[in-house]
């Protein structure tokens, strides 16, 4: 199967091309990473206008996640079987549309059904773009600066999201949350249809596995409802751990029917690196302390601090930047010259020093001496997630490329959702007994984050250990592959 932009690595009109082929790329994933963050400062607005219930009201984003988590794997097999380029603007077009018809919305079944909508779009998209990227840049370096710049994408998505959400619902209302998609969803399909090569792709009839696409479908889609659905009903509650039950049941026969499988969806083959199995264990890790981070210090700054939402995105604004600045301008020189593995592990000690700050947080915390430090050392996840991802998508084989990709995806928002439901459970929990015991309500709220804190450094800290005793270096980084073609995909420096 032919990659994108098979040109002579020597043409300059090649290089020129490729560049463009990323920028496109880029502009998919920060709107699709813009949308996850940008919503969650305009659900005040959405529930007043629309009349949510405060319990309907998590169906805004829970309608969302559910798709985007449950369909990653799918739309990356898709990907491989009839062309990741044919999957990717499929996404991008269910994306873009189903922001408008967000925008447009006139009732909260409205609002949910098409917010379903743009998960699956979301879905489609992400689940490929990491494989275009691999196969788009063959050379480590150059794949390595690729990656970097992709992950900034995100973070600046990220930080964006969070400032841009309140000024466009104080000035526009909330409408312009989702219809601000429109121009970067159409100038990114606009990019992409003359950039990225047309693939073929294997064909759906060697590799159409419909039994297997059911029960991983099913199973991711009702183990991301169990975990969202945990923080209202309790994890220890009947009708979570049924529905786990239920998933886990449908997961378990998706990797029987692999195994047995002549054209499996997700081929078993992918699993026997280290790297790449252990990159993604590592990622759930990282990303459920980190998104549990981003919620519950945001909501420290407004229960605890009393800060507004703008002035709340402004504030982590330099963790967000930080992030994107070290990924973007050092952390493809720093993995060239080092390797992904030590850059990880320097990474993973910044997050969980930025940890270990936190438990010191005081009820009347200040800016400067309290969170400054800490947004700052948060800013090693620019140095953990192009490292991550590269060591995710190591050793993946052409024909795999889409999937291995829908795969680091799918673990990406599995490790979010149960790290945001798991994490804020816990908080609440030690919050409600401090209460009972007659601690103030800003003291109780700050001891609630406090334990949410711990936990994440924990996680954190398993993630360094798995690191340093599962991970190895990636083929390209051994002596043995120093004078191999820096041409063969199967590598990343």
């Amino acid at each position: 199967m032919s990659s994108a932009f098979a040109s002579p690595p020597g043409s300059s009109r090649s290089a020129w091309s490729r560049r463009l082929a990323l920028i496109a790329l880029c502009a998919g994933m920060l709107m699709v990473v813009l949308d996850g963050s940008i919503v969650t400062v305009a659900l005040p607005a959405i529930q007043q206008d629309l009349r949510f219930s405060p319990s309907a009201l998590t169906w805004t984003v829970n309608a969302y996640l559910i798709p985007f988590g449950g369909l990653l794997l799918l739309s990356g097999r898709l990907g491989d079987l009839i062309g990741r380029k044919r999957v990717l603007l499929a996404g991008l077009a269910v994306f873009t549309v189903a922001s408008l018809l967000c925008g447009l919305a006139v009732s909260a079944e409205m609002l949910i059904v098409t917010r379903f909508l743009q998960g699956v779009g979301g879905a489609m998209f992400s689940a490929v773009s990491l494989g275009m990227i691999v196969t788009l840049f063959t050379d480590p370096r150059e794949r390595a600066s690729a990656i970097g710049a992709f992950a900034f994408t995100g973070a600046v998505g990220a930080s964006i999201g969070q400032v841009l959400g309140g000024v466009l619902t104080d000035a526009l209302g909330w409408h312009w949350v989702f219809l601000i998609n429109l121009p970067i969803g159409i100038a990114a399909a606009s990019l992409a249809v003359p950039l990225l090569e047309n693939e073929r792709g294997l064909g759906l009839r060697d590799g159409a596995d419909t039994l297997g696409a059911a029960l991983v479908t099913g199973g991711s889609m009702l183990g991301v409802y169990a975990i969202v659905q945990a923080e209202q009903y309790g994890w220890a509650s009947g009708r979570t751990l049924g529905l786990a039950a239920v998933a886990l049941v449908l997961l378990a026969g998706f990797v029987a029917r692999q195994a047995m499988a002549a054209r499996p969806l997700l081929p078993l083959r992918v699993f026997r690196s280290r790297n790449v199995w252990g990159a993604n264990v590592i990622q759930m890790l990282v990303l459920a302390a980190m998104f549990s981070f981003q919620i519950h210090i945001a909501l420290y700054m407004q229960s605890v601090l009393e800060y507004g939402a703008t002035a709340t995105g402004l504030a982590m604004l330099p963790a967000a930047l930080t992030i994107g600045t070290v990924s973007l301008t050092s952390s493809a020189r720093l993995i060239a010259r080092f390797g992904e593995r030590a850059i990880l592990l320097a990474g993973l000690v910044l997050l969980l020093a930025a940890r270990l700050l936190l438990l010191r947080l005081p009820v009347d915390g200040a800016y400067a001496a309290d969170l400054l430090p800490v947004m700052m050392l948060t800013g090693g996840g620019g140095l953990v997630l192009p490292a991550l991802t590269g060591l995710g998508m190591s050793d993946a084989r052409s024909e795999d490329a889409g999937v291995t990709s829908g795969l680091f995806n799918t673990t990406q928002q599995i490790g979010a959702a149960l790290g945001v439901a798991a994490l804020s459970t816990l908080a609440a929990s030690r919050t409600r007994d401090l209460a009972a015991e007659g601690v103030r309500a800003a003291s109780a709220l700050t001891g609630g984050y406090h334990l949410a804190f711990v936990v994440g450094g924990v996680l954190l800290a398993a993630a360094v250990v798995l690191t340093a005793v599962v991970l190895r270096k990636p083929a390209a980084e051994t002596p043995e592959a120093a004078g191999r073609d820096t041409a063969a995909p199967a590598t990343i420096a």
